[in-house]
């Protein structure tokens, strides 16, 4: 008698009106929020007078390609070729994104995992650091890049990328639900320090630096470098972007497929990575 009772409750509680009510909600949540990546799409295929049509549509009319066209004859115009701004660009942001994760989870393992005087104070440090804008720390950071001869180098973006806060504090964490037991267990195996953090440690916070890669890789996709690189042939690809579309209104077709360029990327990633980072989440939870 009880055994029913309770599966009869289950069955109110798991209504159907109340699933169907939550997934519709959700779907119209989902619609709104895709919204301004439609508008992106349809505004990159649109000509020049639908773009300034009034009321603005959300759907093109009459696509067409003369915005790509124009933009790729642009780009063959500047005396840099269109290829070396997208090598600047993926090599500051494969290296940025590379050496950041590397360099977080290796200063966020002993804060996770070890005890040291000054540890909290460290971690307070960090926390702290989360509380300013890049606006803030650009200055610093230029007078940094100076002092080591750095300024006008790919290094200039690089390395203060490095410092990324919030990476330290995610990977550390995600590190601190590892299982003491675990560690130690590899220990009594006779795992190095080196071992557990490359076999047993990063394996288990894939979760933690799947997702920063995502942000890192977003943030150095759309920097410009401007504050420390100067030479032309060390410009990134926003950076050349950008001065197409300070063209004015005439290119105003040409600055919505630069758009829809430079967020593919990123969207790209995102969504390839996104049900790994799903799937690892929910295979990876781990308890004493």
């Amino acid at each position: 008698m009880n055994i029913s009772f309770s599966l009869r409750k289950k069955k109110v509680n798991r209504s159907f009106f109340g699933n169907f009510s939550m997934f519709a909600f959700l779907a119209i949540v989902g619609a709104f929020m895709a919204l301004p990546l439609v508008y992106a799409i349809n505004a990159a295929f649109k000509p020049l007078d639908e773009i300034f049509i009034f009321p603005p549509t959300l759907f093109v009319r009459n696509p067409t390609l003369i915005n790509f066209i124009d933009l790729a004859s642009l780009l063959g115009n500047s005396w840099v070729p269109f290829t070396r701004y997208i090598f600047n660009t993926v090599f500051i942001t494969g290296m940025g994104v590379v050496g950041h994760v590397l360099l977080a989870s290796a200063a966020a393992f002993p804060l996770a995992k070890y005890h040291f005087p000054g540890k909290k104070i460290m971690f307070t440090i960090v926390v702290l650091a989360l509380m300013f804008a890049p606006q803030v720390t650009a200055i610093p950071n230029y007078m940094i890049m100076s002092r080591l001869g750095m300024v006008d180098t790919y290094w200039a973006v690089i390395v203060p990328a490095f410092a990324f806060p919030l990476g330290l504090y995610l990977m550390k964490q995600f590190m601190e639900q590892i299982p003491d037991a675990l560690i130690e267990a590899s220990r009594i195996d006779g795992a190095s320090d080196y071992r557990i953090f490359w076999q047993v440690v990063m394996p288990n916070v894939k979760p933690a630096w799947m997702t920063l890669i995502i942000l890192l890789f977003q943030l150095l996709w759309g920097t410009d470098g401007n504050g420390f690189i100067y030479s032309e042939e060390l410009k990134t690809l926003h950076f050349a972007t950008n001065q197409i579309i300070q063209g004015g209104i005439a290119r105003a077709g040409v600055g919505a497929a630069v758009a829809l360029i430079l967020m593919s990327v990123p969207i790209t990633l995102f969504v390839f990575s996104q049900s790994r980072i799903i799937e690892t989440m929910a295979t990876s939870g781990m308890k004493d």
